[in-house]
């Protein structure tokens, strides 16, 4: 299944996340920091979404209050909260 997530507070705009059988096939983020969210998404790549949450969740970008990886946490927490 393909997901959308619009995020808040970070550099990047949007996250696209595929999941399939609890595990993230895929992430793309649209803006933020090019090279280091391509090595976030090539990271949780093949992942449990619940690692992912536990890994990511809470870690902040300079003086912001998230960061895309804590976006991307948010995001899949919506994706469990939602099935």
């Amino acid at each position: 299944m393909t997901y959308k997530y619009k995020t808040s507070g970070t550099c990047s705009q949007e996250i696209t996340i595929v999941v399939e059988n609890d595990t993230i096939q895929e992430v793309a983020f649209i803006g933020g920091c090019h090279g280091n969210l391509q090595g976030v998404s090539r990271l949780v790549a093949g992942m449990k979404v619940t690692e992912v949450i536990e890994r990511l969740k809470g870690i902040k970008c300079g003086y912001k209050s998230t960061s895309c990886p804590d976006q991307l946490a948010i995001a899949l927490e919506e994706i469990l909260k939602g099935r």
